[in-house]
């Protein structure tokens, strides 16, 4: 049953998708296109999965003024955990061979999200400096995974500028989402996935600070994070 929960899940990705493509088609690169597919998808999945998500700390998503917001990159399963946390008018940034998968490369792209080639380094940092001045100009906020690859629910990896650059050029404040390590552990005959526990941290201004400040930044924010995810812990669950 396992096993059925999530092939099910990840049929309903594509199918979704197929769907969000006439949204996407109707208002190409509108910024809230991702929100709704990924509420959508990540309503879909957990449902399918069996999976509940206790979150605490929502209220600290600012709503109403463009952010950054970085979250822990465990497996490709974070889609159906976080796809429902996007606050109006996010864009994410993605890796460039995401447009070769059938149908979500096609809506990520036209939902305006960012693709970047991790290859190119300089490609990489003048995109982001770009998708900064459009967080300003445009009111939008931006959703990355800083550590750049899954850690398969190992300890959070080291964090790459790119976030921390782009907030601080866009004067946002960084928002942090933090997932337990978990992994694909499932209970009784139904297979229903292990609960796992999410929460949002208090943001951390950028406002007076420079890319001078950048290294200070990150360890703050990945000190802050390490400690959070420890602190959910595995626990018990029922």
């Amino acid at each position: 049953m396992r096993f059925l929960r999530a092939l099910l899940a990840w049929l309903s990705v594509p199918v979704l998708c197929l769907l969000g493509l006439f949204l996407c088609l109707a208002r190409p690169f509108n910024p809230d296109n991702t929100r709704i597919l990924g509420w959508a998808l990540a309503r879909t999945g957990r449902c399918l999965l069996g999976l509940e998500r206790p979150l605490d700390g929502y209220d600290n998503m600012p709503l109403n003024r463009p952010t950054v917001i970085i979250a822990n990159h465990q497996h490709n399963d974070d889609l159906f955990l976080m796809g429902d946390l996007l606050p109006p008018r996010t864009v994410a940034i993605g890796k460039a061979s995401l447009r070769w998968i059938p149908f979500f490369g096609q809506v990520f792209w036209l939902g305006g999200n960012v693709l970047i080639d991790r290859k190119r380094s300089s490609r990489a940092v003048a995109v982001i400096q770009t998708t900064a001045e459009a967080m300003t100009r445009e009111r939008k906020s931006l959703w990355i995974f800083p550590e750049g690859t899954r850690s398969h629910g190992e300890n959070l990896q080291p964090f790459k500028k790119g976030a921390f650059y782009a907030a601080i050029a866009a004067n946002a404040p960084i928002t942090m989402v933090c997932a337990e390590a978990y992994r694909s552990e499932t209970r009784g005959l139904l297979g229903r996935r292990r609960p796992v526990r999410l929460r949002v941290l208090p943001p951390v201004e950028t406002r007076d600070l420079s890319s001078d400040d950048v290294p200070e930044l990150m360890a703050r924010c990945h000190r802050e994070m390490s400690q959070a995810i420890h602190e959910m812990g595995t626990g018990e669950w029922a």
